[in-house]
């Protein structure tokens, strides 16, 4: 049997709403009593509505955020998380993101300059990675991150609707890098709203519905019952 990555058990993150003094602050819980393992070469896809707590679970999965109640147990193994939500700084050229980018996954500065050829001729954006972000297309932003995730070697890739975004030739293109990972036997945590993503490149599946585990199983047993459930 392989070896266990990360170990959830009964997992609750809530966060507080409202704004300090001049309304009554709320609780929101996010994710309540979560529990399931990912093991080395587990390709788990994670299928939900939005704001059911999917990018929060990518969160905790990838140390950015503690849960309030329950465990959560890293077993050794270096994560990366590849979303549209973590920030860049606009104000700075997309050569130098990669970089910052990089080194918040462990790289070292030479590490990533030395990696910065293959980045950008992955991401197809030319000269452009030497402007501001700030002039950069929501696919533009996507085609850089997804190239510097790739390009660096990390044990779990977690991976927030990423795949989903920008134009189809990139999407095949990264699909198909995606494809690679899985059979050469990396360790990823797809989030995906594409039930045709998570079937074809998962061999695990799992259903975050209001904060909790709906399913968990074998992907198309899990999304079939995803849909049946959002077509009532």
């Amino acid at each position: 049997m392989s070896k266990p990555v990360i170990t959830l058990s009964n997992i609750e993150v809530t966060y507080k709403t409202g704004i300090p003094l001049f309304r009554k602050s709320n609780v929101h819980t996010a994710l309540r009593d979560i529990s399931f393992e990912l093991h080395e070469g587990d390709s788990l896809g994670i299928i939900g509505r939005n704001g059911v707590g999917k990018s929060t679970l990518l969160n905790l999965l990838n140390g950015i955020i503690k849960p309030n109640n329950g465990t959560i147990i890293n077993h050794g193994y270096r994560t990366a998380l590849l979303s549209l939500s973590v920030g860049y700084d606009n104000n700075v050229s997309g050569y130098h993101n990669a970089i910052m980018s990089g080194m918040l996954m462990g790289r070292t500065q030479k590490e990533m300059i030395a990696l910065m050829p293959e980045i950008i001729e992955f991401s197809e954006l030319g000269d452009f990675i030497y402007q501001p972000v700030k002039n950069y297309s929501t696919g533009m932003k996507q085609r850089l991150g997804f190239s510097v995730a790739t390009k660096i070697d990390t044990d779990v890739l977690l991976i927030d609707e990423i795949l989903g975004v920008g134009d189809a030739r990139f999407k095949k293109k990264s699909t198909e890098v995606m494809k690679k990972k899985i059979l050469s036997g990396d360790t990823v945590v797809l989030v995906s709203h594409s039930a045709a993503t998570i079937k074809e490149l998962c061999n695990k599946a799992v259903w975050i519905e209001n904060g909790v585990v709906k399913a968990s199983g074998k992907p198309d047993v899990v999304v079939s019952e995803y849909e049946d459930y959002i077509t009532k």
